[in-house]
């Protein structure tokens, strides 16, 4: 307890030392020191490749062990002609200097970058599905420069075309990518206090509230920041998001999986299995065929209908700037008819979560600061376990 947490009670439990560790690594490496000397070699790099020293262990016959032949992954012609080792020289060349991000934006933005306090930028490109990570490499660069401390906006990047693999992973606080188009899986990965925002093409003659534009896990893991999405996203939407805010037009399966925090609105279908282990955060979820209870994994979470006026003060504001952003046909819909649809949303609650914001609120009844009631509350709610 308390090894991967910054927190000082929780850290307090933990009575190893840096010095432990440094032990287990000189005796790990004594160990394998004493193991290569027995194999007849000096350093790491000679063993690359030599599946010469690698034998098959014996297995019973008929069992699944003893039907597996892997000849032709441990034999090796190289070995004979001692043609394996490690060579630096031949290491791969991601040829970094040649993505969007150090070619285009790196050099557009350099003018605002090299300024102490910059102001808000805006540039254009086309991008394609080979593009992956797009912003990532510039949204590290933010980070090494400005920390979290940019404005929301302040590099804004409008993409053309289709988002490759994990567009916009990581994307810190400060960085906007606004994609016209459609991406694939993994957008916004990480995502960090960045923003996204992804709509078709103005003139798609599609109903975009019934074609998905986006690909699977997208915002997974996600810390921070908001995403937008004019359309309708994959299977595992904000899996593990723990502090993301994301509004989108249908979900496919696994929607909200082992979310932890943040926001999430759903302007339509969702898919089988939706909150499965979902432990904190809240999620809306437009019902109008009121069937939406038969999708949800229920062992969590309780289906609520959205009736606090924080609540619908909150949903009508994402959804407000969801339509200022992507122009949503849909969302623009709900706005103009609120009274009618605010009855057929349900709010996705998780049980500990709840009582965990309860808690927190009788704290801060009693005049406790927001820090130390959300401590207190969830030392009681463990305690209570």
């Amino acid at each position: 307890m308390g090894i991967c947490t910054q927190n000082p009670e929780l850290r307090k439990r933990f009575k190893g030392k840096p010095e432990y560790i440094m032990n287990f690594m000189l005796f790990m490496a004594e160990d394998l020191r004493e193991y290569m000397a027995k194999l007849g070699v000096r350093t790491v790099d000679e063993l690359v490749g030599r599946t010469d020293l690698l034998k098959v262990k014996p297995a019973p016959a008929g069992s699944r062990a003893g039907e597996m032949d892997l000849s032709a992954l441990l034999q090796n012609p190289l070995i004979e002609n001692s043609n394996i080792h490690f060579d630096p020289k031949a290491v791969y060349n991601f040829q970094l200097e040649k993505t969007p991000d150090m070619r285009v934006l790196m050099k557009k933005f350099k003018k605002s970058f090299d300024s102490a306090e910059p102001k808000p930028a805006t540039v254009t490109l086309e991008v394609g599905n080979t593009d992956r990570a797009f912003g990532t490499i510039f949204g590290s660069e933010i980070t090494a420069r400005f920390g979290n401390t940019l404005p929301d906006d302040t590099f804004h990047v409008v993409c053309h075309g289709y988002g490759g693999q994990s567009f916009g992973a990581f994307l810190p606080k400060g960085l906007t990518l606004e994609l016209v188009g459609d991406a694939n899986d993994y957008i916004g990965k990480g995502l960090s206090g960045g923003k996204i925002i992804v709509y078709p093409p103005k003139n798609a003659a599609f109903d975009r509230s019934e074609n998905i534009v986006i690909g699977n896990v997208a915002l997974y893991g996600a810390t921070g920041g908001k995403a937008f999405i004019n359309g309708v996203a994959g299977e595992r939407f904000c899996v593990r998001n723990s502090g993301g805010i994301a509004v989108v037009e249908g979900v496919g399966d696994h929607g909200c999986e082992y979310m932890t925090g943040g926001t999430v609105v759903v302007l339509g279908k969702t898919g089988k299995n939706f909150a499965a282990g979902m432990s904190g955060g809240i999620a809306y979820v437009l019902d109008e065929d009121w069937d939406f209870y038969q999708r949800v994994n229920k062992d969590m979470v309780s289906l609520e209908p959205v009736e606090h006026k924080y609540d619908v003060s909150l949903l009508k504001d994402l959804i407000r700037e969801h339509v200022e952003l992507t122009g949503s046909p849909r969302g623009r819909h709900i706005l103009d008819n609120f009274g009618e649809y605010l009855p057929k949303f349900k709010k996705v609650l998780p049980h500990d979560y709840d009582k965990m914001l309860r808690l927190i609120a009788q704290m801060e009844e009693k005049g406790e600061d927001s820090e130390q009631a959300q401590m207190e509350a969830f030392y009681a709610m463990k305690s209570a376990k």
